[in-house]
């Protein structure tokens, strides 16, 4: 190994900790074993209470998105285990950054249908667009910026980390995702505002607003992340905010490890009925004081 030359990044990298300094890897620190072991626990044990309640509400699309987003966590935080043991493991980099970075898209996209269902069964009239223009825009925006950041880290494998515009377009990607994000916030906003002043609305249950307080909740602390990483990544490979691993749990796995448990709460079956085929709702107004329209 000693007559070969040493390359601290890319898919022909030959640097150990044996070989070179730690500060030659892309992250200049060894990923905290404990963290990444507690983080792919804590993703297994939401991926059961998520599995739990997706089969006895049968909300399947809520289930599959959160069952994809769970998994994919988890594989990304064995990236980070690889990076603990060689931080300098091309295969494991790969594995966190397009894992741990993807992974809020499917609770994003679990979030989207929900509010769709919201909005078709309370008062549609009050929308300032359609019910299901929020999954089909938002999910198609996410896929979007989702296609800029898998291109902008092909480039970036590619180039061994160096190319900038490889980072640009990454980084556009994510700057996309937080915009429509924010839109969507902000049509979320809107729409409960005017359902609270609207004069048809039904007697809004305990059951209800625990439900909206956490989707809510859920959204705004997967944005709070997603603005982190434009942030981390304004620099590039080489900026302050990648080196800092305290602030990477801080601001993405605990984040959206309480994003993913709100979810739980603000879950689609927690105020609709189940059905064989999924989710549905009732022709009556249900015992908690949710109308539901039937459609």
């Amino acid at each position: 190994m000693s007559g070969l030359p040493l390359i601290p990044f890319g898919p022909h990298a030959t640097c150990t900790l044996d070989l070179c300094p730690l500060e030659m890897s892309v992250l200049q620190y060894r990923p905290s074993l404990a963290s990444s072991v507690a983080f792919i626990c804590v993703f297994a044990v939401l991926l059961l209470i998520h599995s739990a309640v997706g089969f006895l509400w049968r909300s399947w699309w809520f289930l599959g998105c959160m069952t994809l987003g769970c998994v994919t966590e988890i594989i990304g935080y064995a990236g980070r285990i690889m990076l603990f043991y060689n931080p300098f493991s091309f295969a494991g980099f790969l594995m966190q950054i397009i894992c741990i970075g993807c992974a809020p898209v499917f609770y994003s996209a679990a979030i989207y249908v929900t509010m769709a269902k919201i909005v078709e069964n309370l008062d549609p009239s009050l929308s300032r667009i359609r019910p299901n223009l929020y999954y089909v825009v938002f999910i198609v925006s996410d896929v979007f910026s989702l296609t800029l950041q898998g291109v902008g880290g092909g480039l970036s494998t590619s180039s061994s980390g160096q190319s900038r515009a490889a980072v640009d377009l990454s980084l556009v990607g994510l700057s996309f995702q937080v915009f429509s994000m924010v839109v969507f916030c902000s049509l979320l906003a809107d729409y409960m505002i005017r359902y609270s002043k609207s004069t048809r609305r039904a007697t809004t249950s305990i059951r209800l607003k625990l439900f909206l307080v956490f989707l809510v909740t859920a959204t705004l602390l997967i944005l709070a992340r997603c603005g982190y990483r434009v942030a981390e990544l304004s620099d590039g490979y080489s900026g302050r905010l990648i080196h800092d691993e305290p602030l990477f749990i801080g601001l993405d796995g605990v984040l959206i490890a309480l994003a993913v448990f709100a979810l739980c709460v603000g879950h689609p079956g927690f105020v609709f009925l189940p059905s064989a085929i999924g989710l549905k709702v009732p022709a009556v107004c249900s015992e908690e004081g949710f109308v539901l329209q039937n459609k």
